[in-house]
């Protein structure tokens, strides 16, 4: 369905209904030529934003109303409240840009269908402010589009400011121009469809401001030479660093305080911050100093208590500084010798000074599966970290597999998974190119299945986390989840052919080759992971071993697969828990697969 469909703004008359949550997307635009509530034009029908309507049970009611086209504002408690609510996160995401606080905020008010209000007022409120404001609001919409607001309220917020772009532009002078350019980085962001631009233009009244918003969208931005291009740079993309800078600002203070002791110089630090939605992250980078600072526990516990008292930081700012611990306690472990035991007691002091209510936070579980010595997983993190660095800049597969083995990873399968997830956050830090080069790298490895999914657990438990310093790796780790799976869907499609004979699975496997959703690199994984467990194959399928040696030949002749690449036909042979074949890449970055 198209989602502009139902939008068009219609003259006609209203039913007395009475007050409901939702605000359905495709009910019919109660407008009249002129306007809906435009300023100095009265007689328009119910402004829908406002969720006012007609109520028939209301005593002043009368049916001349809808005749005479006079209002009786019924007011809706629960979008009153959702309005609030929604001015507060959004002048929290300005202060912090905390892209996945701001999305858990608005599933936690659990009104989606006003979320259209939230888009709107986002937009307004930035149109008032700087191009980094702007920049910001463009990149949560983008964010926050399909998960966490449906794709027809992103459209029903759009159209909301478009309809009021003749009241906007009485405080925003600008408004025809920014307002076309927000609704232009929408449509190249992919959040709103070009269907978009005509059909409101048809359904404005003649003469209102939204229509030269319209075409100054259409012809000023979108017609242009490059466009994307220009539209996505033209608000400088900084949204990064305004977290970048409070979290430094959070570490010198803490620091400072640490060696000199002047509790007053740091409440006035933290009071400058003006960030009061981040207080969380000082109590968090607090406490992880105290825990691997000893010596100077006590004055950063008195600091955080000083400031609770002083009702610098509330009590739910420091509960959720002390939950995210929680939630990280297992990676701090790996760097912090009894973190849980020091975490444990750092709770139970702050809970019996009074400036921690203990009973809202999670239990620090001590019965999970121990982890192997904190030592050596801090050595082979440093090692690791080298390794991946190095593969950086030569992009040598084998060279990354001789190092791994020659750590023994066999013996302690935990690291496997320390280094998938090593690879991935150094990848999510760089550019593309060292983001496509872990992905070539991950499917080479050839670790066991269980380690991998392992190192993705890990990353994505500490995903809020990684996220305060990296604030696209929700999207980033989504990518190297769906490019993970990927290698292996060669792999299962390549056994039903063998197993049902089924060339239309074939012709699949060609159709995503040819169109690069399947690399070279990745065919290649999948072979090899065929050539495996041609053994256990050949148990169903007595024949399995020559339609393999079939589908070889046949992927050489197509191009999938190097010529080099070959198969022991009577056996898969294993060395050091290694397959006996690797993948080596050639200077243009294909993959040949051939025997050790």
């Amino acid at each position: 369905m198209d989602l502009g469909e139902g939008y068009k703004s219609n003259e006609h008359k209203i039913q007395p209904h009475a007050a409901s949550e939702s605000a359905d997307l495709h009910s019919k635009d109660c407008t009249t030529k002129g306007g809906c509530g435009e300023k100095g034009k009265p007689g328009g029908l119910v402004d829908m934003d406002d969720n006012h309507f007609i109520d028939a049970k209301d005593p002043n009611y009368s049916s001349s109303e809808e005749t005479d086209k006079t209002i009786v504002k019924v007011i809706n408690p629960r979008f009153e409240e959702y309005k609030k609510k929604a001015s507060v996160i959004v002048e929290e995401y300005f202060a912090t840009d905390d892209g996945i606080s701001t999305a858990n905020e608005l599933k936690d008010l659990d009104m989606p269908s006003y979320s259209y209000y939230f888009v709107k007022k986002l937009i307004s409120m930035a149109m008032d402010r700087h191009d980094k404001e702007k920049e910001m609001a463009a990149v949560l919409l983008s964010s926050l589009y399909t998960d966490v607001i449906d794709p027809r309220q992103v459209y029903m917020g759009f159209r909301k400011l478009v309809e009021s772009a003749d009241d906007l532009i009485v405080d925003i002078p600008d408004t025809v121009d920014v307002l076309a350019l927000f609704i232009a980085r929408a449509v190249v962001d992919d959040i709103l469809p070009p269907a978009f631009l005509k059909k409101e233009s048809d359904a404005l009244p003649e003469g209102a401001k939204g229509i030269d918003v319209i075409k100054r969208a259409e012809k000023g931005y979108l017609s242009a030479p490059l466009h994307a291009e220009v539209i996505e740079r033209r608000w400088g993309g900084s949204r990064n660093k305004t977290v970048e800078d409070v979290k430094a600002k959070i570490d010198n203070l803490l620091v400072e305080y640490a060696v000199s002791g002047d509790k007053k110089e740091a409440i006035r630090c933290i009071n400058d911050l003006k960030v009061p939605f981040f207080h969380h992250e000082i109590v968090k980078r607090a406490i992880v100093m105290a825990m691997e600072r000893k010596k100077a526990e006590g004055k950063l516990l008195d600091l955080l208590k000083t400031a609770s008292e002083e009702c610098l930081i509330n009590s739910s700012q420091i509960s959720k500084g002390f939950t995210r611990i929680i939630d990280m306690i297992d990676d701090l472990s790996l760097d912090i010798p009894n973190a849980k035991e020091l975490l444990q007691s750092l709770i139970a002091k702050a809970a019996s000074e009074g400036w921690l209510c203990a009973s809202s936070l999670k239990q620090v579980s001590f019965s999970e599966k121990k982890l192997v010595e904190e030592s050596i997983v801090r050595a082979f993190k440093a090692k690791a970290h080298a390794i991946i660095q190095e593969y950086f800049l030569t992009g040598d597969v084998l060279e990354v597999n001789s190092c791994l083995e020659s750590e023994n990873l066999s013996s302690i399968p935990e690291l496997k998974a320390v280094f998938v997830k090593r690879l991935i956050m150094l990848a999510m830090d760089r550019k593309k190119r060292e983001k496509e080069m872990a992905s070539v790298l991950l499917s080479s490895l050839y670790f066991p299945a269980d380690d991998v999914v392992t190192g993705f657990s890990m990353l994505i438990e500490s995903a809020d986390d990684i996220a305060l310093d990296i604030p696209v790796a929700v999207e980033d780790l989504a990518m190297f989840l769906a490019r993970a799976v990927v290698d292996d869907v060669v792999k299962k499609s390549l056994v039903t052919v063998i197993e049902k004979k089924n060339d239309r699975v074939w012709k699949l496997l060609e159709e995503c080759f040819n169109s690069g959703i399947i690399t070279p690199i990745q065919m290649t994984k999948g072979f090899g992971r065929v050539a495996e467990s041609l053994d256990d194959l050949c148990l169903d399928v007595p024949d399995a071993r020559k339609q393999f040696g079939s589908l070889v030949e046949r992927a050489k002749r197509v191009g999938w697969l190097d010529s080099s690449f070959s198969f022991n036909k009577t056996a898969c042979l294993m060395e050091n828990g290694y397959h006996s074949y690797s993948v080596v890449l050639d200077g243009n970055g294909n993959g040949n697969l051939g025997e050790n």
